[in-house]
């Protein structure tokens, strides 16, 4: 049975409520066809009722569907749609009219050979119509250009004829020039003649060097949009986009009379890959049209191309290096801002945003608890679920300090990231005089909650003993948090924030010799006769020191507590200087640093343990052996079985080898015999090591780094309970910041001085003076520098 079907040339206009085919002179048509007829046998129907060829005009069959709301054109694009148009046409209430897009077929000699041409002989119909519309289903999103379809190019008659090699080219026709198909069917004009694209190639066109071909594969649109990015920077050429949403992607050459171009679009409309389906990789357009700081060149693409180089390192290329990246790699020339930016997007995609980083904080800790068991985590939030503090203090660690002198110093540095904070740290110092961090938190700043909250945390990890000594420098908010939180441990002051402090008041200098031999003094009597000197010099120093600081918290001698040789917090601050480049990241991705750092130190100490063959650690053995050299020759007394008098040297000792002390008090204080009790050893036949604190041996440095601290690997494999995941962390508020460029370096503390290097007059550069200048060139005036030190 046939049945009769409606259609009309033209092209569809999207209006707000509906899309409308607007129709050409040649008015409605109708053809007759089976009512199984294929899309093949319809493609022949129509092509032979408009008395067109399918070598040189494509069509695009769409139809409205019959519905109540505003949905595109349905193109047909296989038997089953043509089916469902003329299932959809039986119903007499039902007449749907067929609109015919009419395309001149893109011959491109550049592209695409004659001989390709003649190869397909499927009968197919696909190409460049077969996703003409933006989506197959209703309500699609606007397109970025508009969705109305470009007017299509206006061509002069043409002709096809053989070349020497038997191929088909394409020739303007002899004579005056008849009417072109699509000026017939749609009922356009032009009077400007059109230059037709031959086979044979211009001097002036150029291929874009890209791997790129019709039916090539990406697996999301932003793939394909990188991959274009890249080609367009690399050879120097810009694109536009003529249309651009979800489902399609059509871009052409800026050059409006050049033949790139390039339409992309969805496999189908459930899956996110996108298939070429249309390109033409030659360039036809003028050198003018060429240049290097182009519209692809976004921070974007830049940030996504540089950031392989910010993997695995703290710092990588600064601006200036992205420029140079940009320059030199890509080809493209982009400003300082645009590069600082592109930096700033490389750094989200590697570490993520810091807006991500509170959201997956619950669930980071909760991997961290999982794969290092005995790790402590704290996330501390306000009424709205804004954060306030964190904690964080691994198993591997906490077990550890069992092996580590009670000696642990605190303090904070500053973060540099958007939302800035403090980042405290509480480290001891193993046997071997090496950094052992025990905890760490971020607050908003130091203040005395902050730090009570810090320090209550660090107390259920450490516990509170006499024999804990807490070293930080003389901030009231520290000072007074640990007053409040430890009841039974000791408080000692930084002898050096006190030595800075000296300076900055009392502007003497010249007394630090005196003020430091009174730190390190063993005895009090030593420790007087310092104090005497910088008394008669500078009373008001002294005065200082002993009551307004108290010489409790700074001398080692009158420290009541067990503070070993550690007087100053230099532990901490190597911390902190460890982490200088890391401070101005997310607060997991900071986190992340901390914990690569650490698993290192772990895994370096422990071999480096594994590998002593003496009973001390390296740094005790060679201190302790000068000690043996100093000890022969002297002269030793036994008094009782366990009491010894050694004579001899610049000062004399009665040694205790039972209760380990010595009047020097060296040994009481350090734990690590002392000249007199090495003497009295050997007299008494007993090993100088067993005299030696635990602390301080192979064994104790073994056992502090036996074990391992785990990463929390890719996000993708993490395992974290519902509960955990869906815990809301929101961003701390913030204060606006002023212009400009934001602060990355702190001020200097009070007597802290930077040294800047010095620059010569002559060549411009840093480290020497005119006089000692090397350079031949003579005075270069208005030379700068390109290196200018921090």
């Amino acid at each position: 049975m046939k049945v009769v079907l409606f259609f009309e040339v033209g092209n569809w206009e999207e209006l707000e409520d509906r899309w409308e085919f607007k129709g050409g002179v040649g008015g409605l048509k109708s053809i007759l066809v089976e009512e199984d007829i294929s899309l093949a046998g319809l493609f022949d129907k129509i092509y032979g009722k408009l008395g067109l060829s399918s070598d040189t005009m494509d069509l695009v069959l769409s139809y409205s569907p019959p519905l109540n709301k505003k949905c595109s054109p349905l193109v047909l694009k296989d038997d089953e749609d043509v089916a469902a148009l003329l299932a959809a046409r039986s119903d007499s209430t039902c007449k749907i009219p067929l609109g015919v897009i009419v395309e001149r077929t893109e011959v491109c000699a550049y592209e695409k050979s004659s001989q390709d041409s003649s190869d397909d002989t499927d009968g197919s119909h696909d190409g460049f119509r077969d996703n003409y519309f933006d989506v197959d289903y209703c309500d699609s999103e606007p397109t970025d250009v508009g969705s109305s379809r470009q007017k299509l190019p206006v061509f002069r008659n043409v002709e096809r004829t053989e070349n020497d090699n038997g191929a088909s080219v394409t020739q303007p026709a002899e004579g005056n020039p008849v009417v072109d198909p699509l000026l017939r069917l749609t009922g356009a004009t032009s009077d400007e003649p059109v230059n037709v694209p031959t086979t044979e190639a211009s001097d002036s066109s150029f291929r874009d060097g890209s791997d790129l071909h019709e039916g090539k594969y990406f697996n999301t649109k932003k793939d394909l949009k990188r991959k274009l990015s890249d080609i367009a920077m690399k050879g120097n050429f810009e694109f536009r986009t003529r249309k651009s949403n979800r489902s399609l992607w059509v871009i052409e050459c800026i050059d409006p009379n050049c033949s790139w171009r390039l339409r992309a679009s969805k496999i189908v409309p459930e899956s996110t890959k996108f298939v070429i389906r249309k390109y033409v990789g030659v360039h036809c357009c003028s050198l003018l049209n060429r240049n290097a700081n182009h519209r692809q060149a976004t921070y974007v693409v830049i940030g996504e191309q540089v950031a392989p180089q910010y993997v695995g390192v703290e710092k990588g290329p600064g601006p200036k290096g992205v420029q140079t990246f940009a320059r030199t790699k890509l080809g493209a020339q982009i400003s300082y801002y645009k590069a600082w930016r592109g930096r700033k997007h490389a750094h989200t995609l590697i570490r993520g945003s810091p807006e991500q980083s509170f959201h997956i904080l619950p669930s980071y800790f909760h991997m961290l608890e999982k794969l290092n068991p005995g790790t402590v985590t704290r996330i501390e939030v306000d009424g709205e679920s804004r954060f306030k503090y964190l904690f964080l203090a691994f198993g591997v660690a906490i077990r550890g300090f069992r092996y580590m002198r009670k000696v642990v110093g605190i303090d904070g540095t500053f973060l540099k990231g958007q939302y800035r904070g403090v980042l405290l740290v509480a480290t001891a110092q193993d046997g071997n005089g090496q950094c052992y961090p025990l905890a760490w938190g971020i607050v908003d700043s130091e203040n005395e909650d902050a730090w009570t909250w810090f320090l209550t945390q660090l107390k259920e990890v450490i516990g509170d003993t006499d024999e804990l000594a807490l070293i930080s420098d003389r901030a009231p908010s520290i000072k007074k948090a640990i007053s409040t939180v430890f009841e039974k441990a000791h408080h000692g002051a930084c002898a050096w924030h006190v030595a800075q402090n000296i300076k900055n008041k009392f502007k003497c200098a010249d007394i630090m010799g005196s003020y430091w031999s009174a730190v390190n003094a063993y005895r009090c009597e030593d420790f007087a006769g310092y104090m005497t000197e910088i008394s008669h010099r500078y009373p008001r120093v002294a005065e200082y020191l002993e009551n307004e600081v108290g010489f409790e918290k700074w001398s080692r001698c009158h420290y009541p507590g067990l503070r070993y040789n550690i007087t100053t917090t230099n532990m901490v601050e190597s911390l902190n200087s460890m982490l200088v480049n890391a401070r101005d990241f997310p607060y997991v991705a900071l986190l992340d640093v901390i914990q690569e750092k650490m698993s290192k130190w772990w895994n370096d100490r422990r071999i480096v343990a594994m590998a002593i063959t003496a009973p001390l650690t390296p740094s005790r053995e060679s201190e302790f052996r000068p000690r043996f050299a100093q000890s022969n020759g002297r002269h030793t007394l036994q008094l009782n079985p366990v009491t010894y008098h050694v004579k001899g040297g610049e000062l004399e000792g009665v040694v205790d080898i039972f209760n380990k002390t010595c009047t020097c008090k060296e040994f009481d204080i350090d734990k690590l015999p002392c000249v007199h009790a090495i003497a009295a050893a050997h007299h008494a036949q007993v090993s100088v090591y067993s005299l030696v604190s635990p602390y301080y041996t192979k064994e104790y440095y073994v056992l502090a780094y036996g074990e391992t601290i785990y990463p929390v690997g890719s996000q993708s494999q993490w395992d974290v309970p519902n509960e955990v995941a869906t815990r809301v962390v929101l961003p701390r508020e913030v204060k606006e910041r002023k212009r400009g460029r934001p602060k990355t370096s702190r001020f200097p503390s009070v007597g802290e001085f930077r040294k800047r290097k010095n620059r010569c007059g002559k060549c411009g550069a840093y480290g020497h003076y005119k006089k000692k200048c090397n350079s031949q060139t003579g005075s270069t005036e208005g030379n700068q520098p390109t290196d200018v030190p921090v």
